[in-house]
């Protein structure tokens, strides 16, 4: 897993949490790593299940709920990282519609080694898509919260229904309908 995804996940539980849990967490979990991260070093995603779960612990919030929240307060910091990306859209369908072909290609030329999931598109209109996530870490949850501010980010809001089509959320079909 790239480190971005660990810096970017600690600097959520340090302006939510403080530095402290921040440390508590690190401490708690047995890491190859030793918690030392960089945005363009790779690192095993037992660490980050590791780091999830120790927070989890540490709080009382469900695993999911942090794995959503983290997938809110990623999707800023993607987009201050790389504003070029997400000004190629003028709708958060159209972003949505371009994960694929468009964002993972940008993102493989920034991270070639990056295990990115897929999502397969079943139906579009101008208001809602269907897509399939698949991904064999299942982090689904992260997936409907970078969605989520996707629709906040163009001043919009979404109904977002997902569905696992396998009990450990390495496939899911969402269905999102745009509000107004």
């Amino acid at each position: 897993m790239k480190g971005i995804v660990f810096t970017e996940f600690l600097e959520m539980v340090e302006s939510n949490f403080g530095l402290e849990v921040v440390d508590d967490i690190i401490e708690s979990s047995d890491l190859p790593s030793e918690g030392i991260y960089t945005s363009v070093g790779t690192y095993e995603f037992n660490e980050m299940v590791s780091l999830i779960t120790q927070l989890s612990e540490r709080i009382s919030v469900p695993a999911g709920d942090l794995i959503y929240t983290f997938g809110l307060f990623l999707f800023d910091s993607l987009g201050r990282a790389h504003p070029e990306v997400i000004q190629n859209y003028n709708s958060p369908i159209g972003l949505l519609y371009s994960i694929e072909d468009h964002i993972h290609v940008h993102v493989k030329k920034l991270y070639p080694d990056a295990e990115l999931p897929t999502f397969k598109i079943l139906e579009k209109t101008d208001t809602s898509i269907s897509m399939i996530y698949s991904s064999s870490r299942g982090l689904y949850r992260l997936a409907h919260g970078l969605m989520e501010k996707c629709f906040i980010h163009f001043n919009s809001t979404a109904v977002i229904v997902y569905e696992l089509l396998n009990k450990n959320g390495t496939e899911v079909k969402f269905d999102i309908t745009q509000n107004g």
